[in-house]
């Protein structure tokens, strides 16, 4: 495999991983599968890998043969800009589908690196286009998972091409806040895995404007912020600062 191949620091663990076990199941994969489909699933042979931090789980230009599920940890999707610049385009966290990417042009477009030690399942996309023939329920759910990609992009676009600042941040912290809560985690208080230059880089802001924007947002009463712990205090407060931008 070609990322096993070009980033060795990725650790290959020998347990299989079975879908119908994991407690991340309904986030990555179809919710009412029947016993039967499950074991299906099961038999694809999803493998886990341990991807520690700051290491790479694919790089842009390697072959796609496999898609990959958080099971636990964070990631960072990035493209390297032709000045040399870094441009990150996205944030990845448990129940959550990497490299989709790669299915149109058969290889990775971007990277993916661990911002912590994570886990991920790995399924092989051969295996799983064979099965979702089979399947109905797991070929609308991909079918699914890519229209959500597609919608994130076009948030994103919206983010970079309308919002102001504080939009921008106010937003990124409510939809981290969400993606959180459905993991069963506090939708108030979290540990940004990510750096505020990583933020900047996401929601294209400079880092002084993400560092100002933070401080305008504790001074009012928004959020407190502890080096990278943040509690949200005004969630209200929050939203009505996104609404803005489309009122």
């Amino acid at each position: 495999m070609a990322v096993n191949s070009i980033v060795p620091e990725v650790s290959l663990s020998r347990l299989k991983t079975a879908c119908s076990s994991c407690s991340l199941r309904e986030l990555c994969l179809p919710v009412g599968l029947s016993k039967p489909d499950m074991a299906k699933l099961d038999d694809l042979v999803f493998v886990r890998r341990t991807v520690r931090r700051g290491d790479y789980l694919f790089r842009a230009g390697d072959k796609f043969d496999s898609l990959y599920a958080a099971r636990t940890g964070f990631f960072k999707t990035k493209l390297l800009l032709e000045d040399g610049r870094e441009q990150v385009t996205g944030f990845h966290m448990a129940g959550e589908l990497m490299g989709l990417d790669g299915i149109g042009p058969e290889r990775h477009t971007c990277d993916a690196v661990a911002l912590e030690d994570s886990d991920v399942c790995v399924i092989p996309f051969d295996r799983l286009e064979n099965l979702s023939r089979e399947m109905e329920a797991l070929q609308h759910h991909f079918h699914k998972v890519m229209s959500r990609e597609i919608v994130r992009e076009h948030g994103v676009m919206m983010l970079l091409g309308s919002m102001r600042a504080e939009e921008r941040l106010a937003a990124f912290l409510l939809n981290l806040s969400q993606r959180l809560s459905m993991r069963g985690y506090s939708a108030q208080e979290f540990n940004l895995r990510m750096t505020r230059e990583e933020i900047g880089s996401y929601l294209g802001l400079k880092l002084e404007t993400v560092s100002r924007v933070f401080s305008r947002f504790q001074e009012e009463g928004l959020i407190a912020v502890q080096q990278k712990n943040i509690r949200i205090l005004n969630t209200t407060g929050l939203r009505e600062i996104v609404g803005r931008s489309t009122s």
